[in-house]
């Protein structure tokens, strides 16, 4: 398993944000996990990280426990990529991917052929080469996430934990970096995501996390963990689940949006 939690239980103080978790990624997965703002998504990733080390219960990334790790072994296990990246400084987008390779250098000298050698295929394997000499500031949004995508791979760890990676994005970057996130799960890498829209657990995730109250309130397969039931109880929208292409794909329809278009046609009928 690239990731093993059980009973994972964390308090900020006197306050329990996670309690008794419990659930393994296998190599090469995608998860998606779902749930409202405050459920614990972002804590339950810094106990992955081996951030929250204060932590009760276990948390394995690849056999290995990262709070008993240094920062140096932690970035050959698991790599990160946050919600949001503000840079202070307009490196070129090579060197962005470039600092991903520290982790097998030594103190004191310099990135050597090798990394660089590293950073630039790691842009080619993300299709993003043609970017390596821009300045990472003087690109997209959606352009940036992929380059945070393409130092996460040239940091070479197994596992990667996406904290709301395309929260920001406009449909087509969106769709873009799922896609790529996607293809990488399917060449071997394990990968874990926190979204809004179970649409995307739909069409991109192998399973889908569901956190409720700090709790695993379900984990399996989206088709089989994403229903009516859940959606409108987990964020208080009357919702139903429909099916499209035969059965291939699943979408979320708000219900009363539904009813309010249905009285607005009937309205203008009369």
């Amino acid at each position: 398993m690239s990731i093993s939690v059980k009973n994972l239980t964390f308090a900020y103080g006197l306050h329990e944000v996670l309690h008794d978790l419990t659930f393994d990624i296998p190599d090469g997965t995608l998860v998606n996990v779902l749930g409202p703002n405050g459920v614990g998504k972002s804590t339950l990733f810094r106990c992955i990280l081996g951030l929250n080390r204060d932590h009760q219960g276990e948390v394995l990334v690849n056999g290995k426990d990262l709070k008993r790790l240094s920062i140096r072994e932690r970035a050959k296990e698991v790599s990160y990529i946050p919600q949001s990246h503000a840079p202070v400084y307009d490196y070129e987008v090579l060197d962005v991917v470039l600092m991903a390779t520290g982790s097998d250098l030594k103190p004191l000298t310099n990135p050597g052929c090798e990394q660089r050698k590293r950073a630039y295929a790691a842009l080619k394997h993300i299709g993003i080469q043609e970017f390596a000499h821009r300045p990472y500031m003087q690109i997209s949004g959606g352009e940036q996430q992929l380059v945070l995508i393409a130092r996460a791979l040239a940091q070479n760890a197994r596992t990667i934990v996406m904290d709301e990676p395309t929260s920001a994005l406009d449909y087509g970057n969106t769709v873009r970096v799922l896609s790529c996130v996607r293809q990488l799960a399917r060449e071997g890498l394990s990968i874990i995501q926190s979204t809004h829209n179970p649409d995307h657990a739909f069409l991109y995730a192998d399973k889908t996390l569901v956190l409720r109250d700090g709790r695993v309130d379900a984990y399996g397969a989206p088709a089989d963990v994403i229903t009516s039931e859940l959606i409108s109880g987990l964020y208080s929208v009357d919702v139903e689940v429909n099916s499209l292409y035969g059965d291939k794909v699943r979408v979320c329809v708000p219900v009363h949006e539904v009813e309010q278009i249905q009285e607005g046609n009937r309205k203008e009928g009369n």
